[in-house]
C-alpha cells in the first residue's frame, strides 16, 4: 500500500506562484510514477504532470507545460509541483496520484491506483 498526503494549496492571484508537495510513504519502488492531477468544479479530471521515480523523466499536460515544474526528492520521498504564473483556469482541486510500471505519458491519461486526499489551489484577484 501507498499512502500520499498533500499540502500546499491555498489562494494565490493571478500571476502568482505555489509549490505543492506529496509526501509518499508506503512500499515505493523505484519503477513507480507519480504525479499530480486536478479537477474543477463542473470539469473533468485532468492529469497534470508527471515523474518517474526511476530516471527523473517528466511529463506535463500541454495547459501547463512551462509554468509547472514537477521534482523529486528520492531520499525523503516527496515529490514536488512549482506553479508560476498562476491562471484563474488553474483553480482546482489537486491530487497527487502514484501508480507502478507505467510510463510517465499513460499515467497522465491513466487512473493511477493510489491517491492522496487533495488540495485546493484557488488562483483569484
Amino acid at each position: 500500500q501507498v499512502q500520499l498526503v498533500e499540502s500546499g494549496g491555498g489562494l494565490v492571484q493571478p500571476g502568482g506562484s505555489l509549490r505543492l508537495s506529496c509526501a509518499a510513504s508506503g512500499f515505493i519502488s523505484a519503477d513507480y510514477v507519480i504525479g499530480w492531477f486536478r479537477q474543477a468544479p463542473g470539469k473533468k479530471r485532468e492529469g497534470v504532470s508527471s515523474i518517474s521515480l526511476n530516471d527523473g523523466g517528466t511529463y506535463y499536460a500541454d495547459s501547463v507545460k512551462g509554468r509547472f515544474t514537477i521534482s523529486r526528492d528520492h531520499a525523503k520521498n516527496m515529490v514536488y509541483m512549482q506553479m508560476n504564473s498562476l491562471k484563474p483556469e488553474d483553480t482546482a482541486v489537486y491530487y497527487c496520484a502514484a501508480e507502478p510500471r507505467i510510463t510517465g505519458w499513460d499515467f497522465l491519461y491513466g487512473d493511477p491506483g493510489s491517491w492522496g486526499q487533495g488540495t485546493q489551489v484557488t488562483v483569484s484577484s
